[in-house]
């Protein structure tokens, strides 16, 4: 079974979002929104589309908890429901449910160390 496929994204908290976008648009040339920046790729071995989220969140958010550290890494990953049932019977903590939106399927998972991941599938993929 293939785990995950890519990175989808980068969050991290910070004092004040609407700075840092600015600060990255101007001095780095990230093309930020309100939400970040996205950045498009194409898989070399397989030829899919997709992309990467690049995204500052305020440093009050909650999004993280249970962990307490400054980021989330969300990674794409095929067949969410299979892999999540994977994961729990190798013991990984699993921290809701599938959801599932439009733009795809999110759940989220606990590393040895606490660290919130992010495990996205694509709506299409």
């Amino acid at each position: 079974m293939k785990r995950v496929t890519a990175i989808g994204g980068i969050f991290f908290k910070c004092k004040d979002p609407e700075q840092v976008n600015e600060w990255y648009k101007t001095h780095l040339g990230l093309p930020t929104s309100p939400y970040g920046a996205k950045f498009d790729w194409k898989d070399a071995e397989s030829g899919k589309e997709g992309y990467t989220l690049w995204s500052p969140f305020k440093e009050s958010t909650q999004y993280f908890e249970p962990s307490a550290k400054e980021f989330m890494i969300n990674y794409h990953v095929e067949n969410i429901e299979a892999l999540v049932e994977e994961l729990k019977k190798e013991g990984v903590t699993v921290l809701d449910e599938v959801a599932t939106y439009e733009y795809g399927k999110f759940v989220h998972i606990l590393d040895p160390e606490g660290n919130k991941i992010e495990l996205f599938e694509p709506a299409g993929k």
